[in-house]
């Protein structure tokens, strides 16, 4: 806890802006549905990359889970099932990709490009037909996805638009309870996290809790007229990652 506490003290700027954007993402995930870590992990990973992807994805977790046990009674288990599964063959492919990541620079990079990815799936809007093939498929891209840049939402968004909201909202938030358990143990069988990144995302836990706290204050006033403004930032930091990756 030291080593990582020291970290975050290092630096009180960044951690602020560190604890402002998980609130925000957890306040986005509780609101939406999903979107946690579209929001957060490019700019974690842009002002400071050792909060990804592992402290993102253990917050996306706890995230997730807490939407799922909310909406318990309207989980669709044969989609969390098939989704989850794909998503442990991503996590799985995801790990052997980043075993070939020589630099940090190259991460930055390849980070960046699927954040861009991510985002451009959000903007057009596609739609899969909701297929046992297709839930498998979409989850084993959101697997390596989520794995590497703990954004793992738009490729499973893609087969649940049209979706019920009331159904589509827990379901979605019970894969990726379970798809994120895939890339963490990924992760660190992979020897990509350790300690000091558990700690890092306890001890930023606090603001996803007090953003859960918040959206049951808030309501429904944060709905999908806000999307737009929330890709843009991801979609900037996103870039600014590329642009890092290549310098």
């Amino acid at each position: 806890m030291t080593e990582a506490w020291t970290h975050l003290a290092a630096a009180p700027w960044v951690a602020a802006i560190a604890f402002a954007i998980v609130f925000v993402g957890a306040v986005v995930q509780f609101s939406l549905g999903m979107g946690f870590g579209l929001t957060v992990a490019p700019v974690l990973a842009l002002i400071d990359p050792v909060l990804v992807p592992f402290p993102a994805l253990l917050m996306s977790f706890a995230v997730a889970a807490g939407g799922a046990l909310r909406e318990l009674h309207a989980v669709r288990w044969h989609a969390v099932v098939c989704a989850a599964g794909g998503r442990g063959l991503g996590a799985a492919v995801a790990a052997m990709l980043l075993a070939g990541i020589a630099s940090a620079q190259g991460f930055s990079l390849v980070f960046g490009l699927l954040v861009l990815g991510a985002v451009a799936l959000s903007v057009a809007g596609l739609r899969l037909g909701f297929t046992y093939r297709n839930l498998l498929g979409m989850g084993a891209v959101s697997g390596v996805m989520a794995t590497i840049t703990s954004v793992g939402a738009p490729p499973l968004a893609m087969v649940f638009q049209g979706q019920p909201a009331g159904k589509a909202r827990p379901t979605l938030a019970a894969i990726f309870t379970f798809g994120t358990l895939f890339s963490i143990a990924g992760l660190w069988l992979g020897g990509f996290a350790g300690v000091r990144e558990l700690w890092l995302a306890l001890l930023l836990s606090p603001a996803a809790l007090a953003g859960f706290f918040a959206t049951r204050l808030l309501g429904g006033l944060l709905d999908t007229r806000y999307r737009a403004l929330l890709l843009g930032v991801s979609g900037l930091a996103g870039l600014a990652l590329v642009i890092r990756g290549l310098a």
